[in-house]
């Protein structure tokens, strides 16, 4: 058998050759926020602790850095699932970090402290509030008003031995003369990031480009940009939530924000499962995905959200194929003896990356080849007169046939 090329010789890569790989950002860290702004979405249930407990070690396994647990200043339901998940990432020395959710007010950010005090494992507050002139107009907020809950609020939590991320709600739409004052405060009360929210879903990747970049810039004029970091929170109103969060990392985020399945405000954000397979994709990240599909089953289960059959990467139809054509190229494929090229001739995300196959089904699009390698590979019979039969029901069909469909066809030829 003639020895396949290597994947780089068959793929050429168009982002490549624009000079994407002068854009790779220098870090691509991951906050999961599944356990807080997840659970915002109004259609969701919210699990109890013990199943919090399970998708934490599920994001611990899939290589994020950190997760928002919760708003503990919320109540005492939040309040002791916060400590209980903080307790586990200590008792079995997770590498996942925590954070947590407060408004830029000292009733919010005294529960982490004392979360903190209990447990002994460091939490990150992430302080937030409006931003926008929008928000300030309906709030009927002065700029004023938000510096100084900006500075009460975050020279407390540092007070208080939290480190502490400033997040600015609605920073899509702020003007940057407001983003000056604010982060510029934040950052001399002691900040160490700078959160960039996209709240309602409402930026396109230039607008973010242009945001982070200006950010950078002023954290490089405050001479702190080697000790401040810049997060990117997306939301996905305009379906733009993926492409947004890699131009935040291409312009200088080091830090980027998901939930399973998108799940959280309205229509939600940006799904941590695309994320993770997309930043392996471009060389950005080299996780182990293999509990990809669990981890989201588990979220799914958990909060009561079915998962599409056609959702990216995680869908039951992420890898399956009934038309003719695109079976007949993965069986050639597979005849070349390359697993990775099976993988690949039809499919943008690798299947076995997470724990998956390309699977070729069989239906009213399908060809010969179809019938005959979903037969041969359960040991089914595959001459002629049974391929046809199986091949004329699927024409007459408007679904695609279940084993037990194809089982009777084939006894009905004496197949079987």
């Amino acid at each position: 058998m003639a020895t396949v090329p290597d994947e780089r010789q068959l793929i050429y890569d168009w982002a490549e050759s624009g000079g994407r790989d002068a854009s790779r950002p220098g870090a691509a860290m991951l906050d999961d926020e599944t356990l807080r702004d997840g659970l915002q979405s109004p259609s969701v249930i919210d699990p109890p602790t013990e199943v919090k407990i399970r998708i934490l070690h599920l994001m611990d396994r899939l290589g994020i850095e950190t997760a928002d647990i919760g708003l503990p200043g919320s109540g005492p339901r939040q309040r002791d699932a916060v400590e209980r998940l903080c307790r586990e990432i200590a008792d079995h020395r997770l590498r996942i970090k925590a954070n947590c959710a407060a408004r830029t007010m000292i009733v919010d950010i005294q529960p982490i402290a004392d979360v903190v005090q209990k447990t002994g494992v460091g939490i990150e507050a992430c302080v937030f509030i409006g931003s926008s002139p929008i928000r300030q107009y309906a709030e009927e907020w002065d700029l004023e008003h938000i510096l100084q809950r900006t500075r009460e609020a975050v020279e407390f939590a540092v007070g208080e031995g939290l480190e502490v991320m400033y997040v600015t709600e609605d920073t899509v739409r702020a003007s940057p003369e407001d983003l000056r004052v604010l982060f510029t405060a934040a950052v001399d009360a002691g900040a160490g990031r700078v959160c960039l929210c996209d709240t309602v879903g409402a930026a396109v990747p230039q607008g973010v480009t242009n945001l982070v970049s200006w950010v950078r810039r002023l954290l490089e004029e405050l001479g702190v940009a080697d000790r401040v970091g810049i997060d990117w929170h997306g939301h996905r109103d305009r379906g733009l939530d993926v492409a947004n969060t890699l131009a935040a990392l291409e312009a200088g985020a080091t830090r980027v924000h998901g939930t399973a399945l998108g799940i959280g405000e309205r229509v939600g954000n940006t799904p941590m499962e695309q994320l993770l397979v997309n930043l392996k994709l471009l060389g950005w990240r080299d996780d182990d995905l293999t509990c990809l599909p669990e981890y989201v089953e588990v979220v799914s289960q958990a909060v009561g959200v079915p998962i599409p059959a056609n959702t990216p990467i995680v869908g039951r139809d992420a890898f399956r194929t009934a038309t003719g054509v695109h079976a007949a190229a993965v069986i050639k494929a597979k005849r070349k003896g390359a697993a990775w090229l099976a993988d690949r001739i039809y499919s943008g995300v690798p299947a076995s990356w997470v724990g998956r196959e390309q699977e070729i089904e069989i239906g009213h699009m399908s060809g010969v080849s179809n019938v005959i390698y979903y037969l041969t590979a359960r040991g089914l019979p595959a001459d002629r007169p049974v391929v046809e039969a199986v091949l004329a029901a699927a024409k007459k069909s408007e679904h695609l046939l279940g084993e037990q469909e194809i089982l009777d066809v084939v006894r009905s030829v004496g197949g079987g």
